[in-house]
């Protein structure tokens, strides 16, 4: 897993890893390996949605200049 891996290429992965392991086909040791694999996996997302948010506070600001606090919504969802 590289530093370069994008996001949609990190989660596309760990979708795999979690068909993978929900099927319970894969030796004790293999699944253990593809646990480790997502966990690292969901912390780089983790940090890679951090950092979003973390510019699109940067780049909200009101009209005094200040930052602004919204929620996200995404088209309609509460």
């Amino acid at each position: 897993m590289g530093e370069k891996m994008t996001f949609e290429s990190a989660i596309g992965r760990l979708e795999e890893i979690v068909r993978i392991l929900e099927r319970g086909e894969v030796p004790v040791e293999e699944a253990l390996g593809l646990f480790e694999e997502g966990a690292s996996l969901m912390k780089r997302c983790a940090a890679i949605l951090d950092k979003a948010e973390q510019k699109v506070s940067i780049i909200m600001k009101g009209e005094s200049g200040e930052p602004v606090s919204a929620p996200f919504d995404i088209e309609g969802e509460n």
